[in-house]
């Protein structure tokens, strides 16, 4: 299978598991544009059911805006920092622990994660996520 690969900022070339890495970038640097470059449109967006704002969701600007948005105004501090890159081709995974302090209840919280990321034709076209939600349930309280 060849390897997909999309241009990034610099012109230069990235193969799947580069755009994920580069989400992550975005992600820590608020840069909403940038995630709209690296979404599909139409991507889909699946946390696990008790995680804050857990459910399916469809299309970039709802991920966002339901999803990310949320996190800033829920919690004082919010990093999914990852120790582990698995690359299957279209699928990536990454290994990593949430940490964050709610901002209400000044709790802190560390929990394991798995992100699984489908990408397709440069672009992350699905999300799914696998943590224990109970550990983040508990600093909400």
């Amino acid at each position: 299978m060849g390897e997909i690969r999309i241009l990034d900022y610099d012109r230069t070339v990235m193969n799947n598991l580069e755009i994920v890495q580069r989400l992550y970038a975005a992600f820590r640097a608020n840069d909403r544009e940038g995630v709209l470059q690296i979404f599909a449109p139409d991507i889909e967006w699946i946390q696990n059911e008790g995680f804050p704002g857990g459910g399916r969701y469809v299309g970039a600007e709802v991920v966002l805006d339901e999803v990310f948005t949320k996190f800033r105004i829920e919690w004082e501090s919010w990093e999914a920092p990852v120790s582990e890159w698995l690359d299957a081709g279209e699928t990536i995974i990454a290994l990593g622990e949430y940490r964050g302090t709610h901002k209400r209840t000044g709790k802190s919280m560390m929990a394991a994660f798995a992100h699984v990321y489908e990408v397709r034709n440069r672009r992350i076209i699905r999300f799914r996520q696998f943590t224990d939600t109970v550990k983040i349930a508990e600093a909400v309280r």
